[in-house]
């Protein structure tokens, strides 16, 4: 934390320290400020039996963060929020969207109902230091939820199974470790299929193409009822734009996929919990998710 590096201690330390928040009954959720760039390299230092056994805690958070959630729930089968991080959450959440604070506050067996949002942020970042106060997204850009065209594209979707997912370039990295056996999770927890979500943070269009074919060719998809895509403001390249990085890598999927969607790095975002079954629709541009937390 003095601002010598990108971590706040040596990875032991900061491994001991975060199994310690999520099995402390006195700790209701842990979240970051922020991603964190070095969560990689906890991975294989987590006691993820110590926290499997012990009284779930929330962990809440995306980007770089989903190193961590992603990981933890198909490995103990406990849910995680993808939702804004700790500096985000002082947003006021615009409908038809429900904040991740209400979503770990909801009874087991809640139903929760969110929609797309017509506009979006478009720009950059908000300036924290210079707007310290501010409570509301500058939401200027009209958008939707839509539909990658296919063989099967037409007509409204309706799709159900647990969600599972994250940002696109930090979980690419998990497949062949320990810590990335989509497929083993949904034969233990989701014989109904999954509804696999992704999103890019800040790779072109040519570099997120290569991670999600290295996605499929590591079986991530095979369970998928569904795949959403985040809305994105990663760059394209010279000839090939970030849906065409979509339709080459994914546009065959006998399942439909939507992308546009209300998640990621580009605000407003959807609370959506990892291992929660959950039913996706999309009719003309109108999109909906409905999560039950079983």
């Amino acid at each position: 934390m003095d601002g010598n590096g990108i971590t706040s201690a040596p990875a032991t330390e900061r491994a001991a320290e975060l199994t310690e928040m999520l099995t402390d009954p006195q700790v209701r959720a842990v979240v970051p400020p922020w991603g964190g760039e070095g969560a990689l390299e906890l991975l294989s230092l987590l006691d993820f039996d110590r926290i499997g056994a012990a009284e779930p805690t929330w962990l809440v958070g995306y980007s770089d963060t989903s190193t961590l959630m992603l990981p933890l729930t198909l490995r103990t089968g406990v849910a995680t929020v993808h939702a804004p991080n700790l500096m985000d959450t002082p947003y006021r959440v615009p409908d038809p969207l429900v904040d991740w604070l209400e979503v770990v506050a909801a009874p087991v067996g809640s139903r929760l109902t969110q929609g797309s949002c017509a506009l979006y942020r478009g720009g950059e970042m908000v300036n924290f230091r210079d707007n310290p106060t501010t409570r509301d997204w500058e939401l200027t850009t009209p958008g939707c939820w839509k539909r990658l065209p296919s063989a099967d594209a037409s007509g409204p979707v309706h799709a159900s199974g647990r969600l599972i997912g994250g940002c696109l370039e930090t979980v690419a990295m998990l497949p062949g470790t320990p810590f990335g056996d989509v497929a083993g999770f949904a034969r233990r927890y989701a014989p109904e299929g999954l509804i696999v979500y992704l999103e890019v943070a800040e790779s072109s269009a040519l570099a997120a193409a290569r991670l999600l074919r290295h996605l499929r060719l590591a079986g991530w998809l095979d369970a998928a009822n569904a795949v959403l895509i985040g809305r994105s403001g990663a760059p394209d390249d010279r000839r090939f734009t970030q849906l065409d990085a979509l339709e080459a890598s994914l546009g065959d999927l006998a399942v439909p996929v939507l992308y546009d969607v209300d998640f990621g790095h580009v605000p407003p975002q959807l609370a959506l919990v990892n291992g929660a079954l959950a039913t996706v629709d999309l009719d003309g541009t109108t999109g909906s998710l409905v999560q039950h937390l079983d």
